[in-house]
């Protein structure tokens, strides 16, 4: 596998091989062992899968506080996403700035989120499929997020015209200035 800093070093980009013939391929995506030997110390305790069936539908910006705090893992099965994971960790030299990287099914790049993030992404696709791991189960109590379109935040999502597709979670969260329980 390859492993990749991003401008925020915390976080990573993993292309894991991939070994194609007429018949399909074939790709082992996550190998702890591999993992360990490339320095990254993870213990995964879910997976989830999300499917989104429009271009712009968005989700995010989530992150979880402790003691459920995740680190997570994100890849493309089908389609495509602009994934964004922005620091919020009070006391970084980073705090508020983010990363924007492109996942698809075809450049078959991870994107390792650590705690201290909020995270979240866009589809460029429709019928995209989203499949992640986490290293703390879902925990509603413990739920947290900040506004996608925060201006002091900046992401330049790539949305249609008629606006992103949100649940009504994500519509009422906080800016990040106005943001409770932030990591320090």
């Amino acid at each position: 596998m390859l492993v990749e800093d991003t401008a925020i070093p915390a976080i990573k980009i993993v292309t894991p091989k991939k070994f194609g013939d007429e018949r399909g391929f074939f790709s082992e995506v996550y190998n702890r062992s591999a993992w360990e030997s490339a320095g990254l110390r993870f213990d995964f305790v879910q997976d989830n899968h999300a499917f989104s069936a429009a271009v712009g539908t968005l989700r995010g910006l989530h992150f979880q506080i402790p003691p459920f705090a995740q680190d997570k893992l994100l890849r493309v099965g089908r389609g495509r996403i602009l994934d964004v994971a922005v620091d919020i960790r009070r006391s970084s030299p980073t705090f508020g700035k983010h990363v924007t990287v492109e996942l698809s099914a075809e450049n078959w790049r991870q994107l390792l989120v650590p705690a201290g993030f909020a995270h979240g992404y866009a589809t460029l696709e429709r019928d995209t499929e989203v499949l992640y791991k986490t290293t703390a189960v879902y925990s509603p109590a413990n739920d947290r997020g900040i506004a996608w379109d925060d201006p002091d935040v900046g992401v330049a999502w790539p949305l249609p015209a008629t606006g992103p597709l949100l649940s009504e979670k994500d519509r009422g969260l906080p800016r990040l200035s106005e943001a409770r329980d932030l990591f320090e």
